[in-house]
């Protein structure tokens, strides 16, 4: 699985790695789930379970800014060549060597992803 995948499986479940980016978001998860499936996801709170996530590795982690926190907290690989993989996965056209530059796109991307496939974000992270 992609590590890409790895991030979505990790907040919409094991089914959200092959969800496509057109992804509709339903109006709440008894609809999707009573449909069997081939409903769009359900809206997923994102910030709870990161949180939770945070919580549970018992470290002072910032998923709401850094990407390699974020991985840590779903206990994803955070190290350099796995975010330049993520990079290369989602698109990344920068300096893939100008890491700091590298991690402020990435954690765009992805909160940006969380929200096209259903993922509530707080307000602060919408872009």
């Amino acid at each position: 699985m992609s590590i890409f995948g790895k991030i979505m499986s990790a907040i919409f479940g094991s089914s959200a790695s092959a969800a496509a980016p057109d992804a509709a978001p339903a109006a709440g998860g008894a609809a999707a789930t009573a449909a069997g499936g081939s409903a769009p996801a359900a809206t997923v709170d994102v910030a709870p379970i990161l949180d939770a996530a945070v919580k549970a590795k018992g470290e002072k982690l910032e998923w709401r800014t850094s990407i390699v926190d974020l991985m840590k907290a779903l206990d994803i690989d955070s190290s350099l060549g796995a975010r330049k993989e993520l990079a290369k996965e989602l698109g990344y056209t920068g300096d893939t060597n100008d890491s700091a530059s590298m991690n402020i796109w990435l954690h765009k991307q992805v909160m940006t992803k969380f929200a096209a496939n259903g993922g509530k974000l707080p307000d602060d992270l919408k872009h």
